[in-house]
């Protein structure tokens, strides 16, 4: 038995699988890796911290020296503002291309950041295209960088991220990436897709827990970002050049998260990488929508755009459907869902990432139809205006 057919492990003992975009349910050899105290000074501490930055380099794809990886304290979006900060100059301008909470979120950073910035709006769940980036570049030459979301958890759209590259490098622009959920698991090989930087973290498809984040970017923009940054902390140059000087993070960091990421990177290696973590995630993404569409639940998205990340459900029309008794009932069969962010219907989420696979994904399915039975739901079929709302991605 190899160890990408290896059955994964079961939750510790009274633990609910987390069905969230991250924060996600980790592996016992994960959270056994916390149990040691590390100096972060130490040797054997500096080595792990060299095995975790090549490691992340080699899911890129990089095989010319171009990229190199800032490990950054904090949650994703503390990276997330460190390259934004770092990368685009203060006289610089970005379009933000947003469907969701996140775009909406790196346009309220650049806001806080004094960089000026555009927006392409595509609503909750509509994807980004070439032809509209094209065009927004066309008629601004002063945009200097776009920033996309490569899945788009509030909705779980996977947008086309290469077909958005190809338009910012065919108008001489730069590519920031906000890569956060789907890096790891879904391909962004370097070749294929340029951008100038991507950010990610620990707690997402690397299955580790939470505590800092990444950003991998070109070395010819780390070394022109040196004194660009609005932050003593969030300066991504001076982090890099730290780190390769002296083999340390310059502030105290995260030690036990760092030990138990070097864990989860090497069960991915073993798993197959980024192709064999992506092709689990895609069966559970499969099963699951399968199974929940079987009892009358429809996805917020046609099948075209849907990311193996995680995915969102219309709550059914039946007045007997209360979200909040669901996530309770469904909580206490062992499985934590996500609450839904559209504006225009009510949804809820169900992620596919972490130590689950397709037994575990059968058992959600399983506990959704009992909760329906249990709350006296006969029909998940949602109202007519969200098949209206979704028959927009039809264009």
């Amino acid at each position: 038995m190899t160890n990408v057919d290896k059955p994964l492990e079961a939750p510790l003992m009274g633990e609910p699988y987390l069905l969230t975009p991250g924060p996600l349910t980790t592996s016992a050899a994960v959270k056994r890796a916390m149990l040691k105290d590390w100096g972060s000074w130490d040797e054997d501490f500096r080595a792990l911290t060299r095995e975790m930055r090549a490691s992340l380099l080699a899911l890129t794809g990089d095989r010319d020296d171009q990229l190199d990886c800032v490990p950054m304290q904090g949650s994703g979006s503390f990276s997330v503002e460190a390259m934004l900060g770092s990368f685009v100059p203060l006289e610089g301008k970005v379009l933000v291309l947003s469907n969701g909470a996140y775009g909406q979120r790196i346009a309220q950073t650049l806001g806080y950041l004094k960089r000026k910035y555009t927006v392409i709006d595509k609503g909750d769940y509509m994807p980004p295209r070439g032809g509209e980036v094209t065009e927004a570049l066309l008629n601004d030459p002063s945009i200097t960088h776009v920033v996309v979301v490569h899945c788009e958890t509030s909705s779980g759209i996977l947008n086309p991220i290469k077909e958005i590259s190809d338009a910012v490098y065919a108008q001489g622009r730069k590519l920031l990436v906000d890569s956060m959920s789907a890096f790891g698991a879904v391909p962004l090989d370097v070749n294929e897709v340029r951008y100038e930087a991507m950010v990610s973290s620990a707690n997402k498809c690397i299955e580790g827990v939470p505590g800092f984040g990444f950003i991998i970017a070109r070395k010819q923009e780390l070394e022109a970002a040196k004194g660009r940054s609005h932050s003593l902390s969030l300066d991504v140059h001076a982090q890099w050049s730290h780190m390769n000087k002296t083999g340390q993070w310059r502030f105290t960091p995260p030690t036990h998260v760092v030990v138990a990421f070097v864990e989860a990177l090497r069960a991915h290696q073993a798993e197959g990488g980024v192709a064999g973590r992506g092709a689990r995630y895609t069966r559970n993404r499969d099963v699951v929508v399968e199974g929940m569409r079987d009892l009358g639940f429809e996805t917020l998205l046609k099948d075209r755009w849907l990311s193996p990340i995680i995915v969102t459900f219309f709550c059914p029309e039946d007045p007997k459907f209360s979200f909040d008794t669901f996530y309770n009932l469904m909580k206490a069969k062992g499985f934590i869902i996500y609450p839904g962010k559209l504006t225009v219907v009510a949804s809820f989420r169900i992620g596919c990432i972490g130590q689950m696979d397709e037994p575990v994904m059968l058992k959600v399915v399983q506990a959704a139809k009992e909760t329906l039975f249990e709350m006296g739901v006969k029909d998940a079929t949602p109202p007519a205006l969200a098949l209206k709302e979704r028959a927009k991605l039809a264009a």
